[in-house]
């Protein structure tokens, strides 16, 4: 996985004129998370991204993508902003999962992911989510509950990882294999239930061998639908994101 291209390589490459920006502006800035403002084909807009190192000392700097509670604050904090300027938003993800340790519960983890989804529930502005490695438990959700969802090919999106679910389910994690057929994680079988719209294709062996192709069909696929939701008046843009989770509980 440390192959695969992260966050910070899809926006240099995708985004003119980035500008990172930092902090959650109540405890301090969380280095898993990196977000800010560019451009998408002169179009203005907010990009977040979960990142991940490509060696021990940045996955050390990185937290491994997982994310503290002041990463999906700060989050929430350049999303609201994107709101107030009617910009778009465009999120990667790429992590296990929030981080869980003690220090994350004590500065309020639950609450923050929590707030994530209620806000971005009714944010009036398009968000776009994709998923370029892991897509893993809340840690992912709260930046994948916008108003398109997609999914490079290799990439998987789950509730948790396939050893948890295994331990947790049947007090073996060697079973891991056989249940993550079940749990249905990859692309296709995301795209299959509904809870993907597009799946973005990869070339053999992953995108780090053609990150060109993958970037190429990336970003015409952004322009085309960042625009299309552009086009939607904002009631229908907020309908239309209700019913999108709204029918999973049906």
């Amino acid at each position: 996985m440390l192959e695969r291209p992260n966050a910070e390589e899809y926006i240099k490459l995708i985004f003119d004129n980035f500008f990172e920006l930092h902090g959650d502006r109540k405890y301090g800035d969380d280095k898993s998370i990196i977000g800010g403002i560019g451009f998408l084909d002169k179009i203005p807009v907010t990009i977040i991204g979960i990142q991940k190192g490509k060696n021990l000392k940045e996955n050390m700097e990185r937290n491994f993508g997982s994310p503290y509670p002041e990463g999906y604050r700060k989050s929430l904090r350049l999303i609201k902003e994107a709101e107030k300027f009617n910009r778009p938003v465009i999120c990667f993800i790429n992590t296990s999962g929030a981080y869980c340790g003690v220090e994350a519960e004590e500065r309020g983890q639950g609450e923050a992911i929590a707030r994530n989804l209620f806000e971005i529930a009714r944010v009036k502005v398009p968000i776009i989510s994709i998923i370029i490695g892991e897509g893993g438990s809340g840690g992912a959700i709260a930046l994948a509950c916008g108003d398109k969802v997609w999914a490079l090919e290799n990439s998987v999106y789950s509730i948790l990882s396939p050893e948890g679910f295994a331990s947790i389910l049947l007090k073996d994690s060697s079973k891991a294999k056989e249940v993550a057929e079940i749990m249905g994680i990859t692309s296709y079988d995301l795209l299959n239930k509904g809870i993907i719209e597009k799946i973005i294709t990869e070339p053999s062996g992953g995108a780090q061998n053609d990150i060109k192709s993958v970037v190429k069909e990336l970003k015409s696929s952004l322009i085309v639908e960042i625009n299309n939701l552009k086009s939607l008046d904002i009631n229908d843009l907020l309908e239309k994101r209700y019913n999108r989770y709204r029918k999973f509980f049906n």
